[in-house]
């Protein structure tokens, strides 16, 4: 059976609700982004390749093709409007966090993550 990527989202609400005891609550928020992205990228992915005929390379490449990918459909189809934006916005936060030493918003990390929920739920409404 497939994984069901939305259980990503509900993992990084978890971790932004509740932390993880032994993690600081950077680590915690930075971790709830990362999973924020990838329940949405992944979720849009498999729509786009089941419904439009959308094919993954399964390089680091589709992160782009799929962001194109909706800024195409969403020309034609406004029911798509802000599923691209808000992949790219949501693509930016989570390599920051994932690779920066220093996210450049730092101080207010929690409207990020919150952000971040924000923009994977949106996607995933969206794409039912």
């Amino acid at each position: 059976m497939a994984f069901d990527w939305i259980e990503y989202f509900t993992l990084a609400r978890l971790l932004h609700e509740n932390g993880i005891m032994g993690c600081s609550k950077e680590a915690t928020e930075r971790a709830a982004i990362s999973r924020a992205y990838y329940s949405a990228f992944c979720h849009a992915r498999n729509y786009a390749y089941n419904k439009h005929g959308f094919t993954p390379t399964r390089k680091a490449k589709d992160h782009e093709l799929l962001i194109s990918h909706f800024e195409i459909i969403e020309q034609v189809d406004s029911a798509f409007e802000g599923v691209a934006d808000n992949l790219d916005e949501l693509r930016i936060w989570r390599n920051n966090c994932d690779y920066d030493d220093e996210v450049a918003v730092i101080t207010d990390l929690n409207s990020l993550v919150e952000g971040a929920l924000d923009d994977a739920k949106e996607i995933i409404d969206i794409l039912k």
